[in-house]
């Protein structure tokens, strides 16, 4: 199997803010020690759930630095980097590498909807300017609209720097083609899939309940591992409350800040617009889904 230099339970970290919507520092390196004492391997900072689309570049790179610091060599730390200018992630994939991050995420180019010629080239670049750090193609339609197609992804794989696959497109007999074809390390991006990912050869998981369920999820894929499917599919069962709590309620970074803010994890829930913090009836969702799950 390729080597692995992306952890196995990986969370896509929320980034804290102060109450005026600036960034606060210390509870993102706080959060990422949290992540670390429990279960994690590995963490993905500047993702979608980090709220990237409303980040600064500047705030970029420093949310790398700090969770680096933070952390040091505990876990792996993957820095999103993925835009739809090709020339700006270029850049941003030297700025992280710079840093101190370990590898980088890189997702599928959003809105100027390019040919899938287009979108390898894009990872080809992009690569050139990551410094050799490993990369984790990102590959999630709803979000971006546009798929990578399973030719596209054989294309993927034979740039050198891109090492694997987050998969969060929901086609689980297509994943299992790929997985099956390619040297590529598959990662489960839907909280929903992981067990069914994982059962049919995936890795590990990029996850947004690892905030909350890290340890159970590392239980889960030693239970894979182990042949034990039935553990790990009571794992699965007893999480299902907080998943639909935090996945299927609202939004995903919402929710979970909300949940993160109940624990005493992060002082504040609070967002940056268009985002807005969710009514009490979804909090409560959440105050039961973590009961539910033993997570309370």
């Amino acid at each position: 199997m390729t080597p692995n230099p992306f952890g196995r339970v990986i969370t896509a970290m929320v980034t804290p803010m102060h109450e005026d919507g600036s960034i606060d520092f210390e509870s993102l390196a706080s959060l990422a020690r949290h992540l670390a004492d429990n279960g994690h391997d590995g963490l993905l900072v500047n993702g979608t759930t980090g709220e990237s689309a409303t980040t600064t570049d500047e705030e970029d790179y420093e949310c790398v630095r700090v969770v680096v610091e933070a952390v040091g060599d505990r876990v792996s730390v993957i820095a999103g980097c993925g835009t739809n200018d090709t020339e700006h992630s270029a850049r941003a994939a030297g700025e992280m590498a710079e840093r101190g991050a370990d590898a980088l995420l890189v997702v599928t180019p959003y809105y100027n909807k390019p040919t899938q010629a287009g979108i390898v080239e894009h990872f080809r670049q992009v690569a050139k300017a990551g410094n050799g750090l490993p990369i984790m193609a990102y590959d999630i339609p709803g979000r971006t609209g546009l798929a990578l197609t399973s030719d596209t992804i054989r294309e993927l794989d034979r740039i050198e720097e891109v090492k694997a696959l987050k998969d969060a497109k929901g086609n689980l007999f297509e994943a299992s083609r790929i997985m099956a074809e390619t040297d590529l390390l598959w990662f489960s991006g839907e909280d929903e899939l992981n067990l069914a990912h994982l059962a049919q050869g995936a890795v590990g998981i990029v996850s947004v309940v690892g905030h909350l369920a890290g340890n159970q999820y590392r239980e889960m894929i030693e239970a894979i591992d182990a042949g034990n499917i039935s553990q790990a599919r009571d794992i699965h069962r007893r999480l299902i409350p907080i998943v639909d709590a935090l996945m299927h309620t609202s939004q995903g970074t919402i929710q979970v800040k909300a949940a993160l803010k109940m624990q005493g994890i992060i002082s504040s829930d609070r967002l940056r617009m268009p985002l807005l913090q969710g009514p009490q009836e979804h909090r409560d969702k959440i105050v039961s889904a973590l009961e539910a799950s033993g997570l309370g």
